[in-house]
């Protein structure tokens, strides 16, 4: 059957390579983790990287897959152009199908040709054709095997036909088909436009990349041919679902109408208004839909990074959005349409749902607050700079909106571009870099091995037969104790035959029991024991340096290793019977949170350690006491329940279809690993998980918070204890406790009532020393008023009180002002061994431009200090108490300044 909208596309497009021989993938999370130059996936290969570097073995030769992709960063961001053009997006779907040493130019063409022509029944005539100008083989197989007339293939060069993965590496020769949507689209102008030409036409459409990777290439430049070579392919849904629908508009497919028109019914626009605002429609279904695929990937809106993506993209929306007529939040409103729309085949996206639509709703009133603010200084300076005949926003001001407002300069530059003006680019960055030196960001480090030290190693064993081409087998599973071969030693960065007592290595084993860190679980430690003989290794990491080869790291305790030498590799079980406690504890305490807080609670990072757990999750605000209170109780009487802990591996699509959460950010492969607490009719909680558990929860013995807190905006933190952590906590209160009660000489259970009572009279005490003060206060004032000096016809009353606060300083400068019709006075006190000022001035003399906020920063620099406040009473601080009388001293001379100063 012929698709006809984008789900059919998609899926005919997976079912035709399935049934030629292709493994289905699931599509990697948005948030690129293997890539540090990536933020996130930008491309359907991404995923493959590893394999077509030969790093990375996997059972399948061909694959194909949709996968989800963000080009907002680098080269590849058309931010500006989502909007005003009409095939731009920031998010969009890839079709690829892929080879790994497998089929090569003839088959990747045959299988373009095919789906496109008899699965979508696109007229032949309506498709061109590029090559590479040096590749005759796909030449010759575009006319010969597919016959194809010459004149509809076109030789093109290295700009437009040509790949590289990077300056070295894997590269090779393209061949693109285009369609064509007939003269009347040309916008060209260009006398020739029958032919296709690269100077972005909207007649042509490119639909289909077909990337050989045919050489390697070298540092100087040179090409050699790659023993394996592949191919790598990539079809834009939104582009060949614009082809099939017959719709040269993107955002007029079905991919995009149902939120364009969910938005005219939100603004009740008539279609004449709606075509006026056809930018602020598209930015905002564009930016609802990328946004929503975030952050069901794990990304929360942020100032760096993956989530300044997300935080500018909302941002950008709600402008838009409330320069076409919203007035309150409504990105919620569009995610949900595609939420219904694409949930079938992404179900994270049903499965976080609540979760999308509180971040979005959280980020838009927050950007609210600020969003008047900012867009009228921008507009202020619009009017300035335009007024100066100048046409560019300097990149100080434009740092200065985001760094204070949060108006992302992806935003000031559409503001401007609606004005006609541009943005300093280059002065943005010099004064984000400033302010980046200025709070000491970036200024760290970290020395990483060559990792070819490591994958040459690996190369090497499985070439030579030592090793299988799946890599080291590794099973933490099945038990603690382990016989294998030791296949490598890395001593001082170089792979030796042997070492000895006392050496710091790197062991590689034929097969290992040991967890490599995962997931924020820890990795194990334990030992390496020779068979027979008296090397042991201490182990106190584990890690995989590249995919494939798993090292031990460690110290020699005793006697010494040798390579091809067997050995026991032995786990600390009790070690990771701690880490085992605290990792299912964490699948109880996420289901908890969701079900105390909300189900828009999910798990945003954890560490799982053996003497604690972390667990980070999203929430917008503090969690309280009395709630962390009522999650504890919860879990602790689930780990009473000692329901039962099972794992159970099946299909991804199965897992996910029947409801079991991924961990953000993690890759899976189409077999995972789930841990199901709880009956398999009613499971308590059922998560992805490739973790070390505990059989039953009643394992798990106890459960205690240490601490909760916020880590970011959105972001909060609890950690905890369990098992013998827990029980020392415990132990550690209850000691507490006794020693307290011991000291009140009270029984535990009558020490709360016995505290209160204590700190009622201390309360009464304190009021009591407080009168006694106040009178003594009292006191000391009538014998300053008595002493108060005159100058130019001001009274100055100036003196230091033997004890008080600000609040008794503040009582005797309004007995001062109450007494004294005209005058000035600055009283002193020493507070936490800390000087204390405050002045007062009487109405008359504020109108004469006499100031205390004036007088006080004066009097304040004496001591070490600063202050401020009012024309008419003003305090202040310092740090020399022994300067306080001289300060005190230079009142009089003060006052007669500023008198001075007021009179001129």
């Amino acid at each position: 059957m012929t698709p006809t909208n984008s789900s059919e596309i998609r899926q005919a497009f997976l079912d035709f390579f399935e049934e030629m021989g292709h493994q289905v993938v699931a599509s990697s999370p948005l948030p690129q983790l293997d890539n540090p130059t990536l933020l996130f996936v930008n491309a359907g290969m991404n995923q493959f990287v590893d394999v077509f570097l030969g790093k990375e073995v996997r059972p399948y030769k061909r694959a194909a897959t949709s996968q989800k992709c963000m080009r907002v960063q680098g080269k590849h961001n058309d931010l500006e152009n989502v909007g005003p053009s009409r095939r731009h997006h920031t998010f969009f779907e890839m079709l690829g199908n892929f080879s790994f040493g497998d089929y090569f130019k003839e088959g990747a063409i045959r299988f373009a040709f095919d789906f496109i022509t008899k699965v979508c029944q696109i007229p032949e005539e309506r498709l061109w054709y590029t090559v590479h100008l040096d590749d005759e083989q796909a030449f010759d197989i575009w006319t010969n095997d597919i016959g194809i007339d010459q004149s509809r293939i076109l030789r093109m060069g290295d700009e437009t036909n040509f790949w590289m993965m990077g300056d070295v590496g894997p590269c090779g020769p393209t061949s693109e088909i285009h369609y064509d949507w007939g003269p009347g689209f040309c916008t060209c102008d260009e006398p020739d436009c029958g032919v296709i030409l690269d100077n972005d036409c909207d007649r042509w459409l490119e639909i289909w990349n077909l990337v050989f990777m045919q050489f390697d290439q070298g540092e100087d430049g040179s090409r050699t041919p790659l023993p394996k070579p592949g191919v790598d392919t990539g079809m834009g849904l939104e582009r060949i679902t614009a082809v099939v629908e017959n719709q040269p508009v993107n955002y007029e497919t079905d991919l995009f109408k149902p939120a364009m028109d969910r938005i005219q019914e939100l603004l009740a626009d008539a279609l004449s208004e709606r075509a006026e605002h056809e930018t602020g429609y598209r930015v905002i279904a564009d930016h609802g839909r990328a946004a929503a695929f975030l952050i069901a990937d794990g990304v929360l809106p942020g100032n760096i990074g993956r989530g300044y993506v997300l935080r500018m993209i909302i941002r950008r929306a709600a402008r838009f959005g409330r320069s076409i007529g919203f007035t309150e939040p409504f990105l919620g409103e569009i995610a949900q349409v595609f939420i219904n729309m694409m949930a079938d085949f992404y179900p994270e996206l049903s499965q976080n749902q609540e979760h999308i639509l509180h971040t979005l709703m959280l980020e838009e009133e927050r950007f609210t607050k600020t969003l008047d603010s900012a867009l009228s200084q921008l507009d202020v300076a619009i009017a300035e700079l335009h007024h100066l005949q100048r046409n560019e926003i300097p990149g100080d001001l434009a740092f200065d909106l985001y760094a204070t407002h949060g108006l992302p300069v992806e935003i000031t530059r559409d503001v401007a571009l609606e004005h006609g003006f541009g943005v300093d680019e280059n002065g943005f960055l010099a004064a984000r870099q400033a302010h980046a030196e200025a709070s000491g960001a970036g200024a760290f480090g970290q020395y990483e091995k060559e990792e070819s030290v490591y994958s040459d190693f690996l190369s090497e064993i499985i070439t030579s037969g030592v090793l299988e081409g799946h890599g080291i087998e590794n099973d933490p599973y099945s038990g603690s104790r382990l016989e294998a071969r030791i296949l490598g030693i890395l001593l001082h960065d170089r792979w030796v035959l042997e070492a000895k007592d006392g050496d710091e290595v790197e062991i590689v084993t034929s097969a290992t029991p040991f967890y490599l860190e995962a997931g924020g679980e820890v990795s194990d430690t334990g030992r390496i024991v020779a068979v027979g003989g008296e090397g042991e290794v201490v182990v106190r990491d584990t890690g995989q340096p590249v995919p494939g080869l798993i090292v031990h790291e460690g110290r020699i305790n005793s006697g010494e290793i040798k390579r091809d030498q067997l050995v026991e590799i032995v786990v600390d079980d009790g070690r990771r019977w701690d880490i085992r406690r605290n990792h299912t504890a964490t699948h109880l305490l996420h289901r908890e949170l969701r079900n105390k807080l909300g189900n828009h609670v999910t798990q945003q990072g954890s560490l799982v350690a053996p003497d604690r757990l972390r667990f980070d999750f999203s929430h917008g605000e503090p969690v309280d006491g009395e709630t962390l209170k009522n999650i504890e109780l919860a879990i602790n009487q689930v780990i009473l329940s000692n329901l039962p802990v099972a794992a159970e591996y099946m299909p991804l699509k199965t897992a996910t279809k029947t409801g079991a959460m991924a961990l953000f950010g993690e890759k899976y492969g189409q077999i995972v690993r789930t841990i199901r607490v709880g009956n398999e009719e009613i499971a308590y909680s059922f998560e992805l998980c490739g973790g070390l558990h505990v059989n039953a929860t009643g394992d798990i013995g106890l459960f205690q918070f240490t601490a909760e807190e916020a880590v970011g905006a959105g972001l909060r933190r609890v950690e905890a204890v369990t098992g013998k952590g827990a029980l020392s906590l415990v132990g550690q209160r209850q000691e507490a406790l006794e020693n307290i009660g011991s000291i009140l000489n009270s029984p535990i259970f009558e020490i709360e009532s016995k505290i209160g009572a204590l700190l009622a009279d201390n309360k009464a005490v304190n009021k009591e020393l407080s009168q006694l003060y106040r009178e003594k206060a009292r006191g000391q004032f009538e014998k300053l008023m008595a002493d108060m000096e005159t100058i130019k016809g001001v009274s100055i009353a100036t003196g230091q009180f033997d004890s008080g606060d600000f609040d008794t300083l503040r009582e005797m400068s309004d007995l001062f002002r109450d007494r004294v019709p005209s005058g000035v006075a600055v009283f002193g006190a020493i507070k936490d061994e800390r000087p204390i000022l405050i002045a007062a001035v009487t109405d008359d003399l504020v109108e004469r431009g006499v100031s205390a906020g004036k007088l006080i920063s004066a009097v304040a620099k004496i001591v070490g200090g600063g202050g401020g406040g009012r024309a008419a009473l003003a305090q202040a601080g310092g740090s020399y108490p022994e300067k306080l009388p001289e300060a005190l001293n230079a009142v009089p001379r003060l006052v007669a300044d500023i008198i001075l100063q007021s009179s001129a």
